[in-house]
């Protein structure tokens, strides 16, 4: 018998000599009972009735719900290597094997040889034998079970059952931080599981003006507003609580950041102030400038024009005193004015004091009309790029004017204006490569124009990638303007423009009052 078990029986055979020694004059049918019961329990548990907990598993996309494991109130008992014990015990069932041989000579020899079987079986049991995926599956026993993070089989003990897999509590990991997750809720992304607060700092979005969660609605779902070009995402409540918006890029102002206050009531954003032109004299090479774009494109103005800078209040009064054309709302940046007005203009740059503008100087100056065209007025405090459109698009109302061409319908003047001002900031952004003509503007004067000039930028070493991007933005508020004069009429004469070159036109407008189709 010792030979049998290698000489390390379990531990369990402990209880079967007491068993053995204390009914000594029982039956041999009861001593044969127990024999059964005893190698039944060493080969193990059955296919199913290891001991686990199967997570309840709710789909969708928020919450999952599961068990965590119930420890065992008892530890399985170890495997003694105490070598007099095993010893011991093999000397007590060799001799209880010889003294009961004559009388149970053919049962006994059955169970004794039958215990000896288990015992080895069960001390050759390997519970992290590595999972070979190649094994043929015959070869594998009942109730084999591999885990789905280690690859290992999952033996005697606890596992859990989710997502068509089993798992060691360890080895079911969180797919951001890979710790364990033994919450009693956790969160599947597909076939990934995530802690909840780990799920939520990854996938939930934040406000970016108020920097926390952006809550859900009465109905569970998440609600929040974003910019059609910066997709600057935020708390619906932000458009309606005062939170700062820049005058120019329309970014709202975000909790860590201020914006400049310009004291008129609008506010500029850092990156916009960078570039921003503050005083009629720091305007004038950028409008002279502009005025050499048109030249290039064969639209020269003989008459010199003035342009001044001003406030906000100042440009709204003088709004109001003139009676000619359509006014671009909510905010008018930009005037051609055809009537005599006295105008009150900045004259010297403010200095920044905190996220305020201090000690503007301005003065007030009369404008006299000399021709068709009194002045172009420009509010001031806008980046460059903008205050250029802007530039643009009023000079051209100016060409118009002096050019002869009255009394056009508001979609029509304002529409190839804004055509003007977008192939102005076209000329500034866009490579040189990138343009129609081999170096002309993206649409020429006239479609036949062999003329390969282009006026230089306005800005010495080119512009920065966050003044080529307040560009683009630019030309996006343009394209998609949603006022019948600004947007549709814009998208009306860019389209003729394309087909039939800039010329023909205006030629076209002079004769008809109207864009060719």
């Amino acid at each position: 018998m010792p030979c049998a078990v290698g000489g390390r029986p379990h531990p369990a055979v402990l209880g079967y000599m007491a068993y053995s020694r204390a009914c000594d004059h029982c039956n041999d049918e009861r001593r044969s009972s127990f024999m059964k019961w005893l190698c039944a329990f060493l080969k193990g548990p059955k296919d199913g009735e290891l001991n686990r907990r199967r997570p309840r598993v709710t789909t969708g996309e928020e919450t999952t719900l599961w068990e965590e494991p119930v420890r065992p109130k008892k530890e399985d008992p170890p495997r003694h290597n105490n070598e007099e014990m095993d010893h011991a015990l093999a000397l007590t069932l060799a001799e209880d094997a010889k003294n009961t041989k004559e009388k149970t000579h053919d049962n006994k020899g059955e169970n004794d040889e039958e215990l000896a079987r288990a015992i080895q079986d069960s001390l050759n049991m390997n519970p992290y034998q590595p999972y070979n995926p190649y094994a043929p599956s015959q070869s594998r026993p009942r109730g084999y079970r591999v885990c789905g993070g280690c690859k290992h089989e999952i033996g005697h003990g606890h596992y859990l059952s989710c997502m068509g897999m089993y798992w060691h509590p360890q080895c079911f990991r969180c797919c951001s931080c890979r710790y364990p997750i033994r919450e009693t809720e956790f969160t599947l992304l597909g076939a990934d599981p995530y802690h909840k607060l780990c799920y939520k700092e990854l996938h939930h979005p934040k406000c970016d003006v108020c920097l926390q969660f952006i809550p859900t609605n009465r109905t569970g779902l998440i609600e929040y507003r974003a910019h059609p070009f910066w997709g600057q995402k935020y708390c619906p409540l932000h458009e309606h609580d005062r939170t700062p918006r820049c005058c120019s890029c329309e970014k709202m102002e975000p909790k860590n950041t201020k914006y400049m206050s310009l004291g008129d009531g609008r506010s500029l954003c850092m990156e916009c102030l960078d570039s921003a032109i503050m005083d009629t004299g720091e305007c004038q090479p950028l409008y002279h400038s502009i005025r050499d774009y048109y030249e290039g494109m064969y639209m020269k103005l003989d008459q010199q024009i003035p342009m001044l800078l001003v406030e906000r209040q100042a440009l709204n009064e003088a709004m109001e005193g003139e009676s000619k054309g359509p006014h671009h709302m909510p905010e008018t940046r930009g005037l051609c004015l055809s009537e005599e007005q006295t105008v009150t203009s900045i004259l010297r740059r403010p200095r920044i004091g905190g996220n305020r503008l201090l000690d503007m100087r301005t003065q007030p100056q009369k404008l006299t009309r000399r021709c068709e065209v009194t002045a172009i007025l420009v509010l001031y405090g806008l980046p460059r790029l903008l205050t250029g459109s802007i530039l643009a698009h009023e000079l051209m109302h100016g060409w118009l004017r002096l050019k002869g061409y009255r009394n056009l319908k508001a979609e029509v003047e304002e529409g190839i204006c804004q055509v003007m001002s977008y192939l102005w900031l076209e000329s500034e952004i866009l490579p040189s490569t990138s343009r129609h003509g081999h170096g002309q503007p993206s649409t020429s004067y006239a479609s036949s124009s062999s003329s390969s000039y282009r006026p230089p930028p306005s800005k010495k070493g080119g512009i920065s990638h966050t003044e080529k991007k307040l560009g683009e933005f630019f030309l996006h508020q343009i394209a998609n303007d949603t006022s019948t004069a600004y947007g549709d009429g814009f998208r009306t004469a860019y389209a003729a423009v394309n087909k039939y070159g800039l010329r023909q036109t205006l030629n076209h407008i002079r004769l008809t009052g109207g864009f060719p189709v």
